[in-house]
């Protein structure tokens, strides 16, 4: 930590700290002391707040990290979303509105700024969207610790729709891939991926104890996270998913054959790592997934996101769309705290299920082939 002396809004020079790094990171002084410059803290503190009660963008932005990141959060963040929105705070926030004084900062300003990230940066939208929502949140927390008196991004729209479409894989794709696949390891770790719409970190997580054979389902209460076991997306995410007899087959044929088969081992162990991590996530989808799935007659296009998550929206779409699963069901089995995600992020129009409303509409009305022919004529 960079520890330094500022001015408070009652005119006293108090102590504050800047994070700098992790210590395994920096063995020396000098090496934490070069990550100071890179960081750019020096010119951090200088040009903090120029007089009492007038607070520059930069430190409102700061001092949310500290307060909204620490300890006392209500809404603790996770290891995966802290770096992501250090970075979206310090690489885009700061960089443009550091120096000016928060107070002074206004909406049509903010509103024109975030339209050039996109006509001009090329940023989509919903990244946008989660650039304006981290700065909503700044002044929030500046508000409720006497920092700022008003919040200018309340006045600020953007657009948050995403063109993103997954792509989705039918039942017969999945076996295709599962018979694709060369080691069991992988093929079990796609049916138990496909069977049970678990993420990726979620089912990497997974040791033998938290197969519930006796109970026929999973506990569900961690995730992997930068190289360790780390909390649960959500609260909802932290639970059970079923585990069918043809699915604890699987599982127990594999538990039979893994060299690692410990009630702490990884389900799905890393043989590189001999056991001790679990699989690489990545490596895997790139050596084995993505080719297998092009075998199977998956259309993916050169650079289009597809891995993991994929066989999660595709058993979501399958049971609401084709098995006539009732939603909330399918809810419970992706653990979505909302039941919107789940309908409008998670599932897709079924073409064959509109022609046949289309069908049982028309036949309603009364028109039949023969029907629609006469009147045609």
């Amino acid at each position: 930590m960079l520890r330094f002396r500022v001015m408070n809004a009652e005119g006293r020079r108090v102590e504050n700290t800047l994070p700098v790094g992790l210590l395994r990171d920096f063995r020396k002084a000098q090496d934490a002391w070069r990550e100071v410059d890179r960081l750019g803290l020096p010119t951090r503190v200088n040009s903090d707040t120029p007089c009492p009660g007038r607070t520059r963008f930069n430190t409102l932005a700061e001092h949310y990290l500290k307060a909204d990141f620490g300890e006392d959060a209500i809404r603790p963040k996770s290891v995966n979303t802290i770096p992501i929105v250090e970075h979206y705070v310090r690489d885009y926030l700061i960089s443009r509105w550091g120096s000016e004084i928060a107070d002074d900062i206004k909406p049509l300003d903010l509103q024109r700024w975030l339209k050039s990230l996109h006509t001009e940066k090329g940023l989509a939208w919903t990244t946008i969207a989660k650039i304006r929502g981290i700065m909503l949140r700044i002044y929030k927390v500046g508000i409720r610790h006497e920092r700022v008196e008003k919040n200018p991004v309340q006045h600020v729209e953007t657009r948050s729709k995403s063109n993103y479409k997954a792509i989705l894989i039918s039942p017969q794709q999945t076996l295709a891939i599962i018979k694709a696949l060369p080691f069991l390891l992988h093929s079990t770790l796609i049916l138990t991926c496909a069977a049970t719409a678990l993420r990726a970190s979620e089912v990497l997580s997974l040791r033998w104890a938290d197969i519930l054979w006796n109970e026929s389902r999973i506990r569900v209460c961690k995730r992997w996270a930068k190289g360790e076991d780390g909390e649960t997306k959500t609260e909802a995410s932290d639970g059970y998913v079923p585990l069918h007899p043809l699915l604890a087959e699987a599982l127990k044929h594999w538990h039979e054959q893994t060299p690692y088969a410990k009630e702490t081992d990884f389900v799905f162990p890393s043989m590189q790592a001999k056991g001790k991590l679990p699989l690489y996530a990545s490596t895997f989808v790139a050596d084995y997934l993505r080719p297998a799935a092009i075998a199977a007659g998956v259309q993916i296009a050169q650079g289009q996101r597809f891995g993991l998550h994929n066989l999660r929206h595709s058993l979501s779409n399958w049971l609401v769309n084709k098995a006539k699963v009732e939603p909330k069901t399918v809810q419970g089995i992706l653990r979505h705290s909302k039941i919107q995600t789940t309908l409008d992020l998670y599932t897709q129009e079924d073409a064959d299920e509109t022609r046949a409303a289309q069908g049982a509409f028309l036949a309603a009305v009364g028109f039949k082939s023969e029907a629609v022919q006469g009147a045609v004529g």
